[in-house]
């Protein structure tokens, strides 16, 4: 089996060691790498395949980090962070990560979710179908761009894949049961907000007037509609 290359960008050093020991376990090269500079060096030079970012590091913060990788870095990002704010989860996808996940996380849905970033990529290196469209914005799904009067808009992997998801289901109700289920391969918990955080930014980025969405709605107690 071919192996990915992962960085591991964590200044706990137990918590890295015992991510870095599973994840070793299966398709993963890691290297652990506990302060910002260093790791913006290393992953510069090394393009791993994916990169794990804690925001919380003793030298630059992970936000920092991201910035300074990404005009030279091609793989994909996830954050990670014991932070509980949402402003930070909205503003790690708004700088472009392609995901962005809450510790303390169980290992095996870490996995999943590293899994399912990865095979977004595959999916769109073999992805022909070109173009969906409606009112002034455009898809394109062999890009995975989105456009909106021929402007070019930034989303985050997670947020394109949800997005692509809601309109290839046009004028049906998806529950957050089945984003999760299809998006990345588990059960909704009830609780996880992180539907709702990508579901507000696409709104942000789409609507004329993200308050009183028309293009996505909520369906109370049911999941989200896409009404075009």
């Amino acid at each position: 089996m071919e192996k990915y290359n992962l960085i591991i960008v964590e200044d706990d050093a137990e918590l890295a060691s015992l991510t870095q020991s599973f994840f070793q376990q299966f398709e993963f090269n890691c290297t652990v790498i506990s302060e910002g500079q260093t790791a913006v060096q290393q992953i510069i030079a090394e393009q791993p395949d994916l990169v794990l970012l804690d925001l919380m590091l003793p030298d630059i913060d992970g936000m920092q980090v991201f910035q300074q990788i990404k005009p030279a870095y091609t793989g994909k990002v996830a954050m990670l962070t014991a932070r509980g704010d949402t402003i930070d989860q909205v503003l790690g996808l708004e700088f472009g990560a392609d995901d962005y996940i809450s510790k303390p996380i169980e290992p095996r849905l870490l996995l999943a979710k590293c899994r399912a970033l990865l095979r977004r990529e595959v999916n769109a290196e073999v992805t022909k179908e070109q173009g969906i469209s409606f009112n002034d914005i455009t898809i394109n799904k062999h890009k995975r761009e989105v456009k909106k009067r021929d402007r070019v808009l930034e989303f985050a992997a997670p947020e394109y894949d949800l997005l692509l998801l809601l309109v290839e289901h046009s004028g049906e109700v998806i529950t957050r049961d089945t984003i999760f289920k299809t998006l990345w391969g588990i059960d909704y918990d009830g609780q996880n907000r992180q539907v709702d955080i990508y579901i507000s930014s696409i709104r942000s980025k789409l609507e004329s007037d993200p308050n009183q969405p028309s293009i996505i709605k909520t369906v109370r107690s049911k999941g989200y509609l896409f009404t075009g």
